[in-house]
């Protein structure tokens, strides 16, 4: 057989394979598949999206922090809406006339690109409402319902840190192309964070239209409906317990607690006082407006967003520096002559004895030999110039954590500002300042700003002597596992044999006998071996700040927490009870009778009126 013959043979059979293929495929797609059918005859057919339930957020122990109730939405086809009721659609859903007006105009005005689409014309609307609709719904033809949920909170608390959900917007949309009008997300809190496991996915059910384009029935009896897919649960580090205590202890001040578990970086607790109410989170629309003219900002999530000047809790970094650079040692003794003095420069400190060592130091927050210990870092010979010296402090105190934002899932964290010598030679100029010009920075003032985040990091750092995991609010569970991050250890820069100094003074703040000169012997639980630092931070719009960080017990401890309230004065009066109540909360499950008084002193107190109504730290432009 020639080659032509050959070629002539080949091309036929190729030619017969691909109309065997071609015809094929033909009988499948018109006899056995009706995708392309449906598709085809889409003009006839209408889709109603199907929205899945979102998955529940659960506290560490499985309680439920945040679920779901039934709601529906009212759905309207503008483009077929004739003369209805309009009276009686008012009654039903508690609309005012004119704001069914202004909607229709609305629709009116927007019709090319509304089209034939359908809308929302009221969200999340109750079952008794709902149920009224259907009765009368032949006086509104082209409107109709269709099942949601919604969210509901078992506990009153959390509100900043649960986070709302709400109906996307156009500005989300153009950012979110996967999303659609009438689509709902998570903002804020744990809802953001967690929005890609929380929302599920939507299916469709696809009605048959009549030839004035009105639902008729089901295509197909539902053969090619699409279910929803429900949203998966969400395990948080939280305990609600622990959080709902916490916020009732915070009621009527300002500030914010934070309680992390050392061992793993797990939050305990994230309490922003004054927080948005949980009971307006479903519905946060209606509210936005009074929540955000509130002069106290409960949208502000404190907790994370407000970086302040840490005050004395600071000192216990500054000690930890001053062991590692060797311009310190425990035995070091300094004068404190009701505080420190030099040139043209005092800085005040309390009456307690003199000389200090350094756990004395620690234990009496001395104001002096924190400023003799900084200056002595500062103008340490084995480096060239301050600025040289003061680099290297600032390379120790990122090593903790602060100037920088921790990673936390947590959204909107705030890095809060460490200065570097720049920031200093712009103020001074180049070589126009030495240690004692920036000696506030000693005492936790000056140009740092911390949050309350950075705070509870630097308390759970100490607890593990020396090392921190990122703070972090979702738990791992089931098949979801945990980001490798968030089981890293972020070691300091200063060596873990010097923590346990620290941690000597700390405990004696807090244990030590009367007339010691201890400044947080009020935060003492028997049996709990808490260790921890009073901060009373400067404010130059109002009264000081008090902080308060520690943890418990002192071996193998199991919670660190730092409190911050805004314009409350000395640490150990409110900051320091709040926090150790909380500790015995967490650890005992009850406060001891003994302590009672304590417990209903900060439950009664309202501090909101020596609060000026802004926040009121912005730190410094931070260094490129």
């Amino acid at each position: 057989m020639d080659s032509e013959r050959r070629r002539y043979i080949y091309l036929i059979a190729g030619l017969a394979a691909a109309f065997l293929i071609l015809a094929a495929q033909l009988f499948r797609l018109q006899l056995m598949d009706n995708s392309f059918k449906i598709s085809a005859q889409n003009n006839a057919l209408f889709y109603q999206t199907r929205y899945p339930a979102r998955g529940l957020i659960l506290d560490r122990n499985g309680k439920v922090l945040v679920g779901n109730k039934n709601t529906y939405d009212i759905l309207v086809t503008p483009h077929y809406v004739r003369d209805f009721d309009t009276a009686a659609l008012c009654s039903i859903f508690g609309l005012s006339i004119e704001d069914v007006r202004q909607r229709f105009e609305e629709y009116r005005r927007y019709r090319t690109r509304i089209g034939y689409r359908t809308v929302t014309f009221i969200s999340q609307v109750s079952q008794e409402q709902y149920s009224r609709f259907i009765d009368a719904a032949h006086k509104f033809p082209e409107f109709r319902g269709v099942p949601r949920t919604t969210r509901m909170y078992p506990y009153n608390a959390g509100g900043n840190l649960l986070g709302y959900v709400t109906e996307v917007d156009r500005e989300f949309l153009d950012r979110h192309p996967d999303y659609s009008p009438g689509d709902y997300t998570g903002r804020t809190g744990i809802e953001q964070t967690c929005e890609s496991m929380l929302k599920g996915e939507k299916g469709y059910s696809i009605f048959l239209r009549d030839a004035s384009n009105r639902i008729q029935a089901s295509y197909r009896d539902g053969e090619f409906d699409k279910p929803a897919v429900p949203g998966k649960d969400v395990v948080s580090t939280i305990d609600a317990e622990l959080q709902n205590y916490g916020e009732k202890l915070m009621r009527n001040k300002v500030g914010s607690v934070i309680a992390i578990e050392p061992s793993s970086g797990e939050i305990l607790s994230m309490i922003s006082s004054p927080g948005i109410d949980v009971s307006v989170l479903g519905e946060i629309n209606k509210h936005y407006s009074r929540i955000a003219a509130d002069p106290f900002t409960p949208m502000f999530n404190r907790a994370v967003m407000s970086p302040q000047p840490p005050g004395s809790v600071f000192k216990l970094v500054n000690a930890l520096i001053g062991l590692q650079e060797g311009t310190v040692t425990t035995g070091t003794e300094f004068p404190c002559h009701d505080g420190f003095s030099a040139p043209g420069i005092h800085v005040g400190c309390h009456h307690h004895k003199s000389p200090v060592n350094f756990t004395e130091a620690i234990m009496a927050s001395c104001n002096a030999y924190f400023c003799y210990l900084f200056r002595n870092l500062l103008e340490n010979p084995q480096y060239a110039s301050t600025a040289e010296a003061f680099d290297h402090w600032r390379d120790y105190v990122r090593s903790f954590g602060f100037g920088t934002r921790l990673g936390s899932d947590f959204p909107s964290e705030t890095a809060g500002f460490v200065p570097s010598s720049d920031t200093y030679d712009r103020i001074y100029g180049k070589n126009g300042w030495k240690a004692l010009s920036v000696i506030s920075l000693s005492i936790g003032q000056g140009e740092l700003g911390c949050t309350p985040l950075h705070l509870a990091n630097l308390a759970a750092t100490i607890a593990n002597r020396g090392w921190y995991r990122i703070p972090h609010i979702v738990k791992e569970h089931g098949i979801d596992s945990l980001d490798s991050r968030y089981r890293e250890k972020h070691y300091t820069m200063v060596d873990t044999v010097y923590f346990e100094s620290v941690i000597e003074g700390m405990y004696q703040a807090v244990n030590a006998p009367a007339g010691s000169g201890a400044t947080a012997r009020v935060a003492a639980v028997e049996g709990l071996d808490i260790c921890g630092k009073t901060g009373t931070a400067e404010n130059p719009h109002g009264d000081e700040h008090a902080v308060f960080v520690c943890f418990a017990p002192r071996e193998n401890p199991r919670i660190a927490i730092a409190v911050y309230i805004e314009n409350a004065g000395f640490g150990a009066t409110w900051a320091a009870p709040v926090a150790s109540l909380m500790v015995e909360k967490y650890l005992n499950g009850s406060i001891s009778p003994t302590r009672q008084y304590l417990e209903d002193r900060m439950t009664a107190a309202s501090l909101l009126h020596k609060v000026p109504a802004s926040p009121d730290y912005v730190p410094p432009t931070k260094d490129k």
